[in-house]
């Protein structure tokens, strides 16, 4: 079949594109946002891409468009395929029906750390032999790619929560039909789709229901959310459930985490008895946390703990995850996908552990649904406690935002993280932010750049003024 996406550089869908380009389907696109790792990867596979949203794009010939989920009514390719009436689907349909239906699927879900957690089960499954398919959204450095098809029975999936396209308002995970899923974490996030946390529970609770009862349900109650929708839910889950964080009361504990050395270690207790010894190049309890539901999800899959031992050790994480982006004139620029202020202050704690002995620059970039909005106007106030230096961006494209509700104010977020004692500055764009930086970068700084976007280039701009 020849397939058309719709908003194809979209993380989740140039995936796709590459997934079905590998079962020998044509493959087209169309987007107007165009950046790297996504457009990169595409560029490597020979991908087309047609740069803008156009009605004429409907005369590529396609046997099914797919519509990304940051297409709206009123897009001119959309509307032009509605009017001709083509058949179109949406990207999860489209995983779900090609790839996983019939398969052993792990879904990985939960408000943060979905895609470093999706990406260590994907290594630990191959290092134990399963030979998973899998999709993540973002780039997993052991296989330089953020998907692989292959014919083995396990399906390794990062399970969004957000919406799946304008006529399916279901979250992404609702089609992966899992047969382990794991829930990291539940908080507050996407307000432009959900009004409150109730809603964002809800959806949840569908995901955990959908586990059969010869799955496996992997809960971190490290989490209050996480602890409500179980209880909520008592009763009502038809699957082992299998709880896991550093908590007294979960089954599966993280205990004596070590941070000192060049690894993290951390000894694992099942049931109260010590079950193994791990160590991870990964740094931040939150880490630990992922690949704790990791060796959960690899032990219910029959993969030994030197094997998952092994695939800790030689794991190489995922691009803007603490991606070191290089180091100039003892500067080292760290690129992360943060955005939430959760996020924001976990990255930055661990951050902190890792480079206890040098000045912390953060550099935040509000593009996110909801980091542009004013609905965490005081959870960002506190988010950046773990920084030495903060510069926070003008918010991307302000007019947007603002159809939503009232949007973050970055002028009085400097000023409550000037009360902490610490140097703030807001600065409109990457452009005005490294020319402040210029001159008062200096040896042993840390510069982590923030931002679920492409940021300007900032990175690259950073390295190459440190170089001259």
């Amino acid at each position: 079949m020849h397939y058309h996406l719709i908003g194809i550089c979209g993380t989740a869908m140039a995936s796709l594109a590459g997934m079905l380009q590998a079962r020998g389907h044509k493959v087209t696109g169309s987007d107007q946002n165009v950046y790297p790792p996504m457009s990169t990867q595409l560029e490597e596979l020979g991908i087309e891409i047609l740069t803008g949203y156009k009605a004429e794009n409907a005369d590529v010939g396609a046997d099914c468009t797919i519509v990304g989920n940051a297409i709206s009514r009123g897009n001119p390719e959309l509307e032009e395929i509605l009017n001709r009436k083509y058949l179109y689907r949406s990207q999860a349909e489209i995983v779900k029906e090609e790839f996983i239906r019939g398969r052993r699927s792990l879904v990985v879900a939960g408000t943060h750390g979905k895609t470093t957690t999706t990406s260590i089960a994907t290594w630990v499954a191959e290092v134990g032999g399963l030979n998973p398919s899998f999709l993540v959204g973002g780039i997993v450095q052991n296989f330089g790619q953020s998907f692989r098809v292959t014919d083995s029975n396990h399906f390794v999936i990062e399970g969004d929560e957000y919406d799946t396209a304008y006529f399916d308002k279901k979250p992404k995970f609702m089609h992966y039909l899992p047969e382990i899923a794991i829930v990291n974490n539940i908080e507050f996030d996407h307000a432009d789709i959900y009004r409150d946390l109730h809603e964002i529970k809800f959806q949840f609770s569908r995901l955990m229901n959908l586990v059969p009862g010869n799955g496996r349900l992997i809960c971190g109650i490290d989490s209050p959310v996480v602890r409500e929708v179980l209880e909520e839910m008592h009763g009502r889950i038809h699957t082992t459930v299998e709880t896991f964080g550093t908590s007294d009361d979960a089954k599966w504990q993280a205990r004596y985490i070590d941070f000192s050395g060049d690894k993290t270690r951390f000894t694992v207790f099942k049931d109260g008895h010590n079950w193994g010894e791990f160590e991870t190049h990964l740094i931040g309890e939150f880490n630990v946390k992922n690949c704790l539901a990791v060796i959960i999800a690899a032990d219910a899959w029959g993969i030994s703990k030197e094997q998952i031992q092994e695939a800790f050790n030689t794991f190489k994480s995922v691009k803007r995850r603490m991606e070191v982006r290089g180091i100039e004139k003892g500067v080292t620029v760290i690129d992360d996908f943060a955005h939430h202020p959760t996020a924001v202050e976990e990255t930055l704690k661990a951050l902190q552990q890792k480079y206890h002995d040098k000045r912390l620059i953060a550099v935040f970039e509000p593009r996110s649904w909801s980091s542009r909005l004013a609905v965490f106007q005081e959870p960002y106030s506190k988010a950046f406690t773990y920084a030495d230096y903060v510069i926070i961006a003008g918010v991307y494209n302000t007019s947007k935002a603002s159809e939503l509700g009232k949007v973050l104010d970055v002028d009085e977020l400097v000023k409550d993280i000037e009360l902490q004692g610490k140097p703030a500055f807001s600065f409109p764009d990457a452009d005005a932010i490294v020319e402040h930086l210029k001159p008062i970068m200096k040896e042993n700084d840390v510069v982590a750049v923030m931002s679920n976007g492409g940021f300007g280039g900032i990175h690259d701009k950073l390295l190459d003024v440190l170089k001259d």
